[in-house]
């Protein structure tokens, strides 16, 4: 994890409480924190300040993103203490959220929670040909669809670099998540769809199966819309 840096630049307060209403200067009251300072810890911004008499530190989704929402949150009797007690909550987040991945038994990968999930896809930058490969799969349900398929729903006209893009896109996935392949994936070239899903069962004409997305991650991308 990333240490709080204490060089952070100062921002105003209304950075850290972007939900309440703007005051005029002359109204502002004193739970509005004079100064805000801005630190990193892992993947996510920290914003540390006062507010009524106690030291406040939040976690947000690191810029750039168009995600919005509070992460969590600490408070403490110095500034210090409580961007320390803020990275306690979020270490103590990620060891809890490992700890209930379910085991995929097509993969052997440990599956992220579409909680998880959705942070994931909304965080990371995929590309609108990604994001419509991942739609496309998520709306197959178990079925899944055929390479043909997956590409024609991103607009590529090979299936090989339909393949290239949903491999980026696990890898990007996965390193958001600080996911790891199972040991026995090897290190083929489709390696990085291990973290979005699996293929189905081969076809009789001997082509290969169709790309599956893993369950949590279907409901993901449903939910992120």
């Amino acid at each position: 994890m990333t240490r709080f840096s204490t060089e952070a630049r100062t921002a105003t307060g209304r950075d850290l409480f972007k939900d309440k209403k703007k005051k005029k200067v002359s109204e502002r009251s004193s739970d509005t924190p004079s100064a805000i300072q801005l630190g990193e810890h892992g993947r996510y911004q920290i914003k540390s300040g006062r507010l009524s008499g106690e030291y406040v530190a939040r976690a947000f989704p690191k810029p750039p993103t168009n995600a919005r929402g509070m992460i969590a949150e600490a408070r403490g009797a110095t500034e210090e203490a409580a961007i320390a007690a803020l990275h306690d909550v979020i270490d103590a987040r990620e060891v809890r959220r490992a700890d209930d991945r379910r085991a995929d038994p097509a993969t052997g990968l440990a599956v992220p929670s579409t909680e998880e999930f959705v942070e994931a896809i909304v965080q990371v930058a995929l590309s609108r040909p990604q994001r419509a490969m991942l739609t496309a799969l998520a709306l197959a349900e178990d079925e899944g669809l055929s390479e043909l398929n997956v590409a024609s729903a991103a607009g590529y006209k090979s299936n090989a670099s339909a393949n290239r893009a949903l491999v980026s896109a696990g890898l990007l996935i996965a390193s958001y998540l600080s996911l790891e392949a199972p040991v026995d994936t090897g290190t083929g070239e489709h390696d990085g769809t291990v973290f979005l899903g699996y293929r189905g069962p081969q076809r009789k004409d001997d082509k290969p199966g169709n790309w599956v997305l893993h369950a949590e991650l279907r409901e993901a991308v449903r939910s992120a819309g």
